[in-house]
């Protein structure tokens, strides 16, 4: 008789297309049957989900984990237990830590850090500098799941490529044959801005929105789109937050160009100026949280397939970083790993999304874009056994003392919704099931097939 690992009976299976009543089996990590809950062979351990939506591993392709070199922020242990209190199996994580990710023996010491401590799957970004442009192939190599390009200004300060260098970057990276994502701002814009109202005194939380102007970002995407364009350069456009930057993406998409964008919870839910106002430092990211206007701009995108993606850019700092009274003193990000699903699984319950909608762009999406599907992001038999089972019906407070982030702090806290992450399970492994998490199991690297 055969007997698998794991069977998940009587859920609702969740395709990006459709949604079926029915059973998946997991052995040795892989999904070995799709099913009628009655046709299942007998597993192990069986979870039965009557009355949850069974989808596909959550995907947060946008982390910030801060190690090495950072781990008073976060790190990979504790980072990865919020992803799995969150409902998300796998995550990209990004360069800018301490050494930054720009050569094989810096991707060496993060991998080393991961696997020893992440709790999820995870692949590893390379950071490409005007010092490193020769080691791109190097990175490529070693395992990065692709490249990110920091045009406008980042935490740890790292140097923008000026234009010719970005051009033969892109030229470099279309060889590798992987994507390179880019934090689209112009940093000469924000630079002027910021610099005016220090000189003047304005030192409020409102300014900072004020110093990054959605032409900063339109301008960016617009630059990094011709200069990719000329060696077909597979460009990705980090956390997208303006409608500016929409309409330039949906010209490029329709012009063939291999382009794709995510955008990002706070995006689409906060209205900036008036957050910045109530809530202070606490709201500054970069790119800003705009008005509502963006937003809206942002759910047609995701509507109309020109944003493929949502992710978390879970970007956390210590308190004494974050709130200063002088908003350019304060830290940009916030953590944000934890709360991405549930505020996404409220907006379904609210009819603005379908869940069928969060497969596609928190599954599928991701791992399309960098390059590991159907490996993950997919319920197929073959695919990693990634599951992400959700109680669309379950109704709680985010408290951020509640955070498992190393700091707890959100601008959603007090936010009251409905949907909620119950088990989250890797490579056949239950990691996380009613609050309760398996700290001893470890994740594995990630690469693009």
């Amino acid at each position: 008789m055969v007997v698998v690992d794991l069977v998940v009976r009587n859920g609702l299976i969740v395709f990006p297309e459709y949604t079926v009543r029915g059973a998946i089996a997991i052995d040795e990590g892989k999904i070995v049957a799709i099913g009628s809950s009655e046709t299942m062979p007998n597993a192990d351990k069986v979870i039965d989900a009557e009355g949850l939506y069974i989808l596909p591993g959550v995907i947060d392709a946008h982390v910030h984990f801060r190690e090495p070199g950072l781990e008073y922020k976060e790190d990979f242990y504790t980072g990865s237990i919020a992803a799995v209190c969150g409902g998300v199996t796998a995550v990209c994580d990004m360069p800018n830590v301490n050494p930054p990710t720009k050569d094989r023996e810096s991707f060496m010491l993060k991998l080393e850090k991961a696997r020893s401590k992440s709790l999820v799957d995870f692949g590893i970004f390379g950071v490409v500098l005007p010092d490193n442009i020769d080691r791109i192939q190097e990175l490529r190599d070693a395992g990065v799941i692709g490249y990110k390009i920091f045009m406008g200004e980042t935490v740890g300060k790292l140097a923008s490529p000026d234009d010719w260098e970005l051009i033969i970057a892109f030229k470099k990276i279309a060889e590798t044959g992987l994507r390179v994502g880019v934090h689209a701002e112009n940093r000469a814009i924000t630079d002027h801005l910021v610099n005016e109202f220090k000189k003047s005194g304005k030192i409020q939380p409102a300014y900072h929105l004020e110093s990054r102007p959605s032409i900063s970002e339109a301008e960016a995407i617009q630059r990094a789109i011709l200069f990719s364009s000329i060696s077909r350069t597979k460009l990705h456009i980090f956390h997208l937050s303006s409608r500016e930057g929409i309409e330039i993406i949906r010209e490029a998409k329709m012009r063939g160009l291999p382009i794709t964008a995510e955008t990002c919870p706070h995006y689409l839910l906060l209205d900036g100026e008036k957050a910045l106002k109530e809530l202070g430092p606490i709201v500054k990211m970069n790119p800003p949280v705009r008005s509502l206007e963006h937003a809206e701009a942002l759910w047609r995108g995701l509507k109309e397939g020109v944003i493929d993606m949502i992710a978390s850019d879970h970007s956390p700092h210590t308190p004494e970083e974050k709130f200063k009274n002088n908003i350019w003193e304060a830290i940009a990000g916030w953590p944000g790993v934890e709360t991405m699903l549930p505020l996404i699984l409220n907006e379904v319950n609210k009819e603005r999304i379908t869940i069928n909608d969060v497969v596609k762009y928190m599954s599928e999406g991701p791992a399309k874009v960098w390059g590991f599907y159907p490996k993950k992001g997919a319920l197929r038999i073959g695919s990693d056994g990634d599951l992400t089972i959700v109680d669309l019906r379950e109704e709680y407070t985010i408290k951020a003392e509640e955070l498992h982030s190393k700091n707890k702090f959100t601008p959603f806290d007090g936010w009251k919704v409905k949907g909620k992450p119950v088990y989250t399970i890797i490579r056949g492994t239950i990691v996380y099931e009613k609050g309760q998490i398996n700290l001893k199991h470890r994740g594995q690297l990630i690469t693009p097939l």
